[in-house]
C-alpha cells in the first residue's frame, strides 16, 4: 500500500540553486523494497537519489541508501552532504553535538558543520596502479595523448574510480569523451591545475557512463579520493577548492581541508523543493 512520505530535492556543492548537483531525498523510507527504491531512482533520473532509514548501528544517527539510475552505491559524496542537510532540516538531532554520523554501505561516515557548509570525513581510499592496456584504452576514449597525463591511479573509496591527473584545467575542460567506449572501461575522474589567478586550484570532471549517466555535475566521492591521492603524493596543497561542472553549465565548488589524518570534503547545500511523494 502506497504511503505519502516527506520528500526533499537539494542542490549540493553550491549556495545558488541550479548551479550544483541535484539530489532527491525520500524521508522515512521504511517498508520500501529494493525494486521500488531502484525504480524511483530511475524515475527521478538524477545522478543520485537517497532513502533515509533508522540506523542499525547504535553509533549512527541515521542510515542512508544511495541509488543511481543504474543501481545502488555503497557511498557517494554529494548524497552524503545533501542527505545530512535534509535529515537536519526535518528535525534530526545528532547524538553528539556538532557532528552527525551517517551509516551507509561503506560503514560510518562523519559529517560536521564548517561555518555555513557541511563537510564529510573522506572514507578510506584503496589505491592501485593502472594496468597499461586499460589506461591506453581510456586515453583513447577520452581523446588524450600520453603526454597530457601526468599521473594515473585506481582510487576506491566505495565507488571505484580511475583517476587521471592532467597537465592543465584547460585540457580537462576541452575533453569530449566517447561515453559508449568509457562505459565498458571504468568510471573516470580527471583533474587538472588551474591557471595562475583562478579562484580555484583544480578543475575536475567525473565520467560515469557505467552507472547510467555520462557525466556527473559535481562528485564528492571522486573529489575525496583525488584529494587523498594528490595530497598524499605532495601534488596538491592541504587546503584547496576544486571546481566541477563547468562543461554542464554548473559552478560546483568543493572545499578540501586536510586536518591531521582526516581529509574533509565540504560544500554548500541549497534546498530547492520540499513536499511529499507517494510510494
Amino acid at each position: 500500500m502506497s504511503t505519502a512520505r516527506r520528500f526533499s530535492q537539494l542542490d549540493v556543492f553550491t549556495a545558488t540553486p541550479l548551479r550544483g548537483n541535484p539530489l532527491a531525498v525520500v524521508h522515512d523510507a521504511e517498508g520500501l523494497d529494493d525494486a521500488t527504491l531502484a525504480a524511483f531512482a530511475r524515475w527521478t533520473n538524477l545522478s543520485e537519489t537517497t532513502f533515509l532509514l533508522p540506523p542499525t548501528d547504535p553509533a549512527a544517527d541515521y542510515r542512508v541508501r544511495i541509488f543511481t539510475p543504474g543501481g545502488e552505491l555503497p557511498f557517494a559524496g554529494h548524497p552524503t552532504l545533501g542527505s545530512c542537510q535534509a535529515w537536519l532540516q526535518a528535525g534530526g538531532q545528532p547524538r553528539q553535538p556538532g557532528e552527525v554520523v551517517q551509516q551507509c554501505g561503506v560503514g560510518l561516515v562523519r559529517v560536521r558543520r564548517c561555518g555555513a557548509r557541511l563537510a564529510f570525513a573522506a572514507p578510506p581510499c584503496r589505491m592501485a596502479e593502472v594496468e597499461p592496456d586499460r589506461l591506453a584504452a581510456v586515453l583513447q576514449a577520452l581523446g588524450l595523448t600520453a603526454g597530457q597525463v601526468l599521473r594515473a591511479q585506481w582510487l576506491d573509496n566505495g565507488p571505484n574510480w580511475l583517476g587521471l591527473l592532467l597537465d592543465s584545467a584547460e585540457t580537462v575542460r576541452a575533453l569530449r569523451p566517447n561515453h559508449v567506449a568509457l562505459a565498458s572501461l571504468a568510471k573516470v575522474g580527471v583533474v587538472g591545475p588551474q591557471a595562475a589567478g583562478a579562484d580555484t586550484a583544480f578543475e575536475v570532471r567525473g565520467f560515469v557512463a557505467p552507472i547510467g549517466i555520462d557525466e556527473d555535475p559535481v562528485t564528492g566521492s571522486l573529489n575525496a579520493s583525488l584529494a587523498q591521492w594528490l595530497i598524499g603524493a605532495g601534488l596538491a596543497p592541504r587546503h584547496y577548492v576544486a571546481a566541477q561542472g563547468s562543461q554542464l553549465g554548473r559552478a560546483g565548488r568543493v572545499h578540501v581541508d586536510c586536518d591531521g589524518p582526516t581529509i574533509w570534503i565540504g560544500g554548500d547545500v541549497a534546498t530547492v523543493i520540499e513536499g511529499s511523494v507517494t510510494l
